[in-house]
């Protein structure tokens, strides 16, 4: 790797500065410091006359100096071309950047792994305008991910250390799908260690899998068989629904989702009937039902329904008219 030659380009420079500056002292009995100077004067060629008077040893001793000194700066001139030329420089600085603005998110996804189902993820995270990043050990996907310029991070998302990188204590939630169950249990021990309060969705292949990942703190368990299945059968016994989602997953343009709205102690909408919320005069946007956070639900709810804290509602509409309703016409958590 370039790191280490450049490593090793370094530990050569000094080793030569090293030898020069004990040499001098040794051979001609010079000080520490005009035997440094001369030792550098003489690497970097600059011309400069000699401090002191030089014995034939001491100039014999020069000739061995200034052919070590330039073969050294020679290879470091080449490594150092090597690492701008290939790239390096400009990653380096890439993910300088990166790393900062992975450090100023709050209330952020983290996604780990981009397999296949993490594809997925990763699109509709960036379709929707959520903030989140991507954990990835393997290469050739994190420069995937940065020529599409979406922040991530290169590591084991099973390690304390990659998870405190992507800021999991400010994040809001987290999405684990990795290949291995006992991978993504892993990953949700640790992140539940690090922010109890983060919300994580695990997938899971095997049924087993899904009891343990509940009890290592996965708030919610998604199992990609189980899914298939389901919409196999939907698609048998109601293809103009499915048929109706599929438009809607995947528009490409006016992307139709849709999402919740977190009723919070300070929203502008609370304790006002949905008719005074202003929600409903939302072009594009129609409320499907409202939840009061407890899992039951009240589906097309009447305008005279009173919006409470902790109230959860569900709308439809065009992606970026909703993103407006949630920053405008009330603070989301």
């Amino acid at each position: 790797m370039i790191y280490k030659r450049l490593l090793g380009v370094l530990v050569a420079f000094s080793i030569v500065i090293c030898i020069g500056t004990l040499g001098y002292t040794l051979i001609d009995g010079w000080g520490l410091f005009d035997s440094l100077y001369m030792t550098v004067i003489t690497i970097a060629s600059v011309g400069f006359g000699e401090v002191h008077a030089l014995s034939l040893n001491g100039r014999i001793f020069t000739i061995i100096l200034i052919l070590c000194g330039s073969a050294t700066m020679m290879y470091g001139l080449s490594i150092l071309t090597a690492f701008i030329v290939e790239g390096e420089l400009t990653d380096v600085l890439r993910r300088r950047k990166m790393n900062k603005a992975i450090s100023k998110l709050e209330n952020h996804y983290i996604l780990c792994g981009l397999s296949a189902t993490g594809r997925y993820i990763a699109g509709e995270l960036e379709k929707t305008g959520r903030n989140f990043i991507v954990i990835d050990s393997d290469p050739n996907k994190i420069k995937e991910l940065n020529d599409a310029n979406i922040l991530n991070i290169e590591g084991d998302a099973t390690h304390e250390a990659v998870l405190k990188a992507a800021n999991i204590g400010k994040a809001g939630g987290l999405l684990s799908a990795l290949h291995a169950d006992s991978d993504n249990l892993f990953v949700a021990v640790t992140a539940k260690g690090l922010n109890p309060s983060v919300k994580i969705v695990v997938k899971a292949i095997d049924e087993e899998s899904e009891r343990k990942l509940q009890q290592v703190g996965a708030d919610y368990v998604v199992m990609p068989n189980f899914i298939g299945g389901m919409r196999m059968v939907s698609q048998m016994i109601r293809p103009s629904v499915v048929s109706f989602l599929d438009v809607m997953l995947r528009s490409k343009d006016a992307a139709v989702r849709v999402e919740e709205i977190n009723i919070t102690q300070d929203s502008p909408m609370l304790n006002k009937p949905l008719s005074d919320s202003g929600i409903l005069e939302v072009e594009g946007v129609t409320v499907v039902a409202l939840s009061d956070g407890n899992g039951s639900y009240e589906f097309n709810p009447p305008k005279s329904r009173v919006v409470r804290e902790n109230d959860v509602i569900i709308v439809m509409g065009i992606v970026d008219r909703i993103l407006v309703l949630q920053k405008k016409v009330i603070k989301t958590a």
